[in-house]
């Protein structure tokens, strides 16, 4: 069996969290969804678990990190080409994203970053593995 993951990503409000990712194409699991929590299907093997604040802090003694003031992390997702990196960038932004930076583009990679609702950071990235700088 092949190793999953599962994310989990405090949020304030669930439902305007759920409708952002739908805007941006994701899809949810019913089998783990209710008033608290919610399972989003990224891939066969990836998740990631929306959890209201109070339902998240059942889960560890720390406090929830404010990700508008600071990182907590990047979650980094690859794109099949430079165009879809492009396509989930503009529906994220038309969906409530903020864009903290520009663009990378150094030829054989590709990538662009935003901050959710709840300002968690996402990066979409391209790669062609071929253009990719020899090191001697």
């Amino acid at each position: 069996m092949a190793t999953q993951i599962f994310v989990n990503l405090p949020v304030k409000n669930l439902d305007k969290s759920v409708d952002f990712f739908k805007k941006l194409g994701y899809s949810f699991n019913p089998q783990f969804t209710n008033e608290q929590a919610t399972c989003m299907i990224v891939s066969d093997t990836i998740y990631v678990m929306l959890l209201v604040h109070p339902f998240f802090k059942t889960f560890s003694s720390k406090e929830i990190a404010d990700s508008t003031k600071v990182v907590e992390s990047i979650t980094c997702l690859s794109a099949e080409s430079r165009e879809a990196v492009d396509d989930i960038f503009s529906k994220a932004v038309e969906a409530g994203a903020t864009a903290p930076k520009d663009k990378i583009d150094y030829g054989w990679m590709y990538s662009c970053s935003f901050e959710d609702l709840d300002g968690h950071q996402w990066e979409y990235a391209w790669m062609d593995p071929a253009g990719m700088p020899q090191h001697q």
